[in-house]
């Protein structure tokens, strides 16, 4: 691919996630400008059924690497087949979606392959020529713009909800790639799955989220919170204070030692907002506040407030969207 565009389309329960639509979206703006090829590249088992819906969203060819020891991920199978993939096809830009197996991925492929790697970005613009990432930084306080020395490939994890998918159809080249790895590879080995089954969205690719802070009072407090999320269609998320205080479960954090989200609609209850949780999620396009402490920091970065026991707002709240969903 003498040169091009490289997408890791990511795959969860026979699904490619969202970000990889994202991805190949902003993939294919700059591919237009620079008159370069998009590819994406899948990883698995049985997915080369998948490869048209990368298709459908600007690929211009996709790699398959199907093989039963790539069935579940794991670093090491991973980042072997990718960064072998990378050496041999020499794109210009590589790009992940910061997910928790996004990151992970990238640290390894870029160290394989010797590539300098932008982390977190929300934005990638082609200014002069060259490729530009935007990413936050002093936990979300600033942000900076960034390129990767001419050194290839270049290579970027973006946060899912950043950017927007939108169709472009073309009738993608399917190319399978050779799964070349020993047991030398392969120090991880999965033996078991423990899948932790919920109607509601992953945190985060939701595109509403309501999240409880230290104002819960307790374990029990999350219920008010669920209601509302059931009621929307939301994920449910928490801060630190909730997880440390054993409310709540830890993959359910949100912020900088959580995970970071970027939702349409954010929905923070009894948060006070310090900045280790802003870190997490303040790129959401829109955030609500409630909270009973008017001074609360979190109505600094709110674009609505409601000030009031969230005990008693919220499930109103709810009623009233049931109300207007109902209609």
């Amino acid at each position: 691919m003498a040169k091009g565009i490289l997408v890791y389309a990511e795959v969860k329960e026979g699904k490619i996630k969202n970000v990889a639509f994202e991805l190949l979206t902003a993939g294919r703006k700059v591919a237009d400008q620079t008159g370069e090829e998009l590819a994406a590249v899948l990883m698995g088992k049985d997915v080369a059924g998948l490869a048209a819906s990368l298709g459908e969203y600007g690929a211009d060819k996709v790699f398959v690497a199907d093989d039963d020891k790539l069935a579940q991920y794991t670093s090491d199978a991973y980042s072997k087949v990718l960064a072998d993939m990378i050496k041999e096809k020499d794109p210009s830009t590589v790009l992940f979606g910061c997910t928790v197996q996004g990151r992970d991925l990238a640290a390894k492929v870029a160290q394989k392959v010797g590539a300098g790697l932008l982390s977190d970005c929300i934005a990638m613009d082609l200014e002069g020529g060259s490729l530009i990432f935007t990413r936050p930084v002093y936990s979300g306080k600033a942000l900076l713009k960034a390129g990767i020395p001419e050194k290839s490939p270049a290579m970027a994890t973006i946060r899912p909800n950043v950017l927007a998918a939108e169709a472009a159809p073309r009738q993608a080249e399917v190319v399978n790639v050779a799964v070349n790895l020993d047991a030398n590879d392969l120090r991880q080995v999965i033996k078991d799955v423990v899948m932790q089954i919920s109607s509601r969205p992953e945190l985060t690719e939701a595109n509403i989220i309501v999240a409880g802070g230290r104002g819960m009072k307790g374990a029990e407090g999350f219920k008010v919170l669920e209601d509302l999320a059931d009621a929307i269609g939301a994920a449910v998320g928490a801060s630190r204070a909730a997880v440390d205080s054993g409310w709540i479960e830890q993959i359910f954090q949100v912020g900088q030692t959580g995970k970071i989200v970027s939702p349409t609609l954010y929905i923070a209850c009894g948060i006070s907002g310090a900045i280790q949780h802003m870190a997490g999620m303040s790129s959401s396009k829109c955030i609500v506040a409630i909270n009973k402490d008017e001074e609360a920091a979190i109505f600094k970065n709110a674009d609505y407030g409601i000030v009031g026991d969230l005990f008693q707002v919220v499930p109103i709240l709810t009623e009233e969207v049931k109300k207007v969903l109902s209609k």
